[in-house]
């Protein structure tokens, strides 16, 4: 019976990223304007088109948009797919 003592994974190999955990980004924002379900439709599918974005969560009641992303996103991004929507993204405190 052959040997398998050359299928044994090297863990010592620093390229060898298989099970390295990457935390995304999650960034909260408050939209204004949104009415009903296709308000958050149209805000979830602009706002998923921003590169980088892996999830998108809109609360239509409080107007709260969560944004789970790869990286980073810019608020200038995030506020252009929602102006695209047609919705206004609220100033921090309003």
């Amino acid at each position: 019976m052959p040997s398998h003592d050359s299928c044994v994974r090297d863990d010592s190999d620093p390229d060898d990223q298989e099970g390295t955990i990457m935390s995304n980004a999650v960034t909260s924002y408050t939209v204004t304007g949104m009415t009903c379900e296709h308000c958050v439709a149209s805000v979830t599918e602009e706002v998923s088109e921003v590169a980088g974005v892996v999830d998108v969560k809109v609360d239509l009641a409080s107007g709260g948009l969560t944004v789970t992303s790869v990286e980073p996103v810019t608020d200038d991004a995030i506020r252009s797919a929602i102006e695209e929507a047609g919705y206004v993204l609220a100033s921090p405190g309003a």
